[in-house]
This record gives C-alpha cells, sequence and structure tokens, in this order.
C-alpha cells in the first residue's frame, strides 16, 4: 500500500513540473488516501500483533 501511495506521489510531482494540473492534483489526491489507508492498516495490525 505504501509502494502505491509513492508511486503516486511520484507521478504527481512528474505531472506538476510538466504542466499537468489536474493531473497532479488527482495523483496528489490518490496518494495522500493511500496513505492514510496504509496508517490506519499499520496501526491495526500493530495493536492485533501487540495483543
Amino acid at each position: 500500500m505504501l509502494h502505491y501511495a509513492l508511486v503516486f506521489l511520484v507521478i504527481a510531482l512528474i505531472a506538476a513540473f510538466l504542466g499537468f494540473g489536474g493531473l497532479a492534483g488527482l495523483a496528489a489526491t490518490i496518494a495522500k488516501v493511500l496513505f492514510i489507508v496504509f496508517l490506519i492498516l499499520a496501526v491495526v495490525a500493530f495493536l492485533r500483533k501487540k495483543t
């Protein structure tokens, strides 16, 4: 999950550099959502392993 978030972040940075604002915004939003999902799953996995 974190890998995909980083991939979309790189896509957003490249698209922004090339001037594709709409695509860059969409890729950044997807990266942000995937990162939040990753954090939630990581916390759940940590709590399940702890108990």
